[in-house]
């Protein structure tokens, strides 16, 4: 009688343990796919590849543990050893928590996996929100300027500490014998000021081609931009248009920092000829002319560079010229990377602010 009842209940453990070793196969089989996805979309060493791999070698330790027993537990069925059977119950303690936490277990599985697509998907938003500054600033500030004929360009742009800029530079031909180079700059930081930016910089596009006057070209994108209706921003532009035909140079500011003009062996300021853009709707700006000779070189930048700081010193306007005139033949990208390392250099906390550089020579 006991023997018959010691295979009974060996047959019951048997069952139960290969019931139980099946569920933790089946868990091993879905955290290793688990597992294999977190490597594949974080890398093998990032923490959720590691996370994954430990709940995987969990679930494939807890179905050997089961399989053994198993294996164990056949064997006293097939041999007939029952002398044990008593205590070979008490397999059925965890084999009971197993099967009472099946459901859990299998839900904690299926979160896993929801976790993972969750941080897959926040990965793609940081790298999206990464990508958006340098997707603006491209297009704002590219770092390859176009390749035109009788000039040589040079320019620098590096990103304050704000997500997005509101700086931009453009170097465009306006007609077969005319080169437009435009610096500018939006107050505030963000998406509406970068917003701002690009607009200005494209509608300028073509009211330069509209009008042979580069005042009036900024008469017209004030009249347009303003009405925007952004009452906290404003724009502050130079542009400059160099015509190799009459080999002369024609440019108007709208509150922009002095650009600076070396021609004829000497550093001139080219100051603001009107006001700040967006700030009154009918402001006029004026344009002035100036002789343009073979060797000339144009340098601007936004106030990022000018403004500088070094306890209450600025880098200022003129530390921006005193470069220029010590070595005015210098190549202009050299020269703007020049500019961007002094200034850093002499700012005591960084550069805080955006900075942009652009330096026109004609040759």
């Amino acid at each position: 009688m006991c023997a018959v009842m010691g295979f009974i209940v060996l047959s019951v453990v048997t069952a139960a343990c290969l019931v139980a070793a099946s569920f933790w196969a089946r868990s091993a089989v879905v955290h290793r796919r688990a597992w294999l996805r977190a490597e594949r979309e974080f890398g093998s060493d990032s923490d959720a590849a590691a996370l994954a791999r430990t709940a995987f070698r969990k679930e494939v330790h807890a179905t050997s543990l089961y399989g053994a027993l198993v294996i164990a537990t056949a064997v006293g069925l097939i041999f007939r050893t029952h002398q044990s059977v008593y205590g070979l119950t008490l397999i059925l303690v965890p084999v009971g928590l197993s099967l009472a936490f099946a459901h859990d277990f299998l839900n904690a599985v299926r979160i896993s996996a929801e976790r993972f697509t969750i941080e897959r998907r926040a990965v793609e938003v940081l790298t999206q929100e990464q990508l958006a500054p340098k997707a603006w600033a491209a297009r704002l500030a590219p770092e390859d300027l176009p390749d035109l004929t009788g000039f040589e360009l040079g320019r620098v742009y590096q990103a304050g500490t704000g997500m997005m800029a509101g700086d931009f530079y453009d170097v465009f031909r306006v007609a077969p014998n005319r080169v437009a180079a435009v610096i500018g700059d939006v107050t505030g930081h963000g998406i509406e000021a970068s917003i701002t930016a690009f607009q200005a910089k494209y509608l300028l596009r073509v009211f330069l081609r509209q009008f042979r006057d580069p005042a009036q070209a900024l008469e017209e994108l004030n009249r347009q931009i303003s009405t925007l209706e952004r009452s906290e921003e404003f724009i502050s532009l130079v542009v400059v248009v160099f015509d190799t035909a009459a080999s002369t140079l024609r440019f108007a500011s709208a509150g922009h920092p002095a650009a600076w003009l070396w021609h004829d062996r000497e550093v001139r300021a080219l100051r603001a000829t009107g006001p700040l853009l967006m700030l009154d709707p009918r402001a006029t700006y004026l344009s002035r002319e100036i002789p343009l000779d073979m060797g000339d070189l144009v340098l601007m930048y936004t106030d990022g560079l000018a403004e500088a700081r070094n306890g209450d010193n600025l880098f200022g306007e003129e530390r921006i010229a005193n470069v220029l005139r010590r070595d005015p033949g210098v190549e202009p990208g050299v020269l703007c990377k020049s500019l961007l390392e002094s200034a850093r250099d002499f700012a005591e906390s960084g550069l805080n602010d955006d900075v942009a550089i652009l330096a026109v020579r004609r040759h």
